[in-house]
């Protein structure tokens, strides 16, 4: 009895874990968005944080949550069309964690991505980290927008850094303010 108890256990923790590997397209959206954050024509832009990271691709993954957080800012409906609502699938949910959506894949997708050089991560004060995409890591954006599946998501990114390039503190606390159902779960639980 025990040991069919544990096989359960254990299938259940192996399918918790599945359902928040890192994937290539996972890699690609993040980089994709510390990208968008990081070119400019100064040198030293990047994306400030993990906090911000997580905000910022919370609203690219929720496409409706994003439309809402548009409107409370004012943003015209014309500019709010850009923005598609779609269900995202099942494995691109985030979970609720200590400071609002979360994906446990976060360190090991940072991590991938600056082991293999497309990222840098950056100083930005004395306590701080930002990252920022490398000539490397521009250069393989500008291959996958080539792909049109790809464009949706940089409209996304590209409204991200026009209407909410502010602190990850301040993104939380719009997230928070604006999803009460969010700021009132649990954590760990799916968003």
């Amino acid at each position: 009895m025990s040991t069919a108890l544990e096989d359960r256990r254990a299938r259940r923790v192996a399918a918790e874990r599945e359902k928040y590997r890192p994937s290539a397209e996972g890699a690609a959206r993040l980089l994709l968005l510390i990208d968008t954050f990081s070119r400019q024509k100064s040198t030293t832009a990047n994306l400030e944080g993990r906090t911000k990271l997580a905000k910022l691709d919370f609203f690219l993954r929720y496409p409706e949550r994003l439309t809402v957080a548009l409107q409370s800012k004012g943003v015209s409906p014309e500019v709010i069309a850009v923005v598609t609502e779609e269900e995202v699938p099942i494995d691109e949910r985030m979970v609720r964690y200590r400071y609002g959506p979360w994906d446990p894949s976060y360190y090991s997708l940072l991590g991938s991505l600056i082991g293999r050089g497309l990222v840098e991560v950056v100083k930005v004060n004395s306590r701080g980290l930002g990252y920022r995409s490398t000539t490397k890591g521009a250069s393989f954006v500008e291959r996958l927008l080539e792909d049109d599946s790809w464009a949706e998501y940089q409209a996304r990114a590209t409204l991200l850094r026009r209407h909410f390039d502010i602190s990850g503190e301040n993104l939380k606390k719009l997230v928070y303010s604006l999803f009460p159902d969010i700021a009132g779960s649990s954590w760990g639980r799916s968003i």
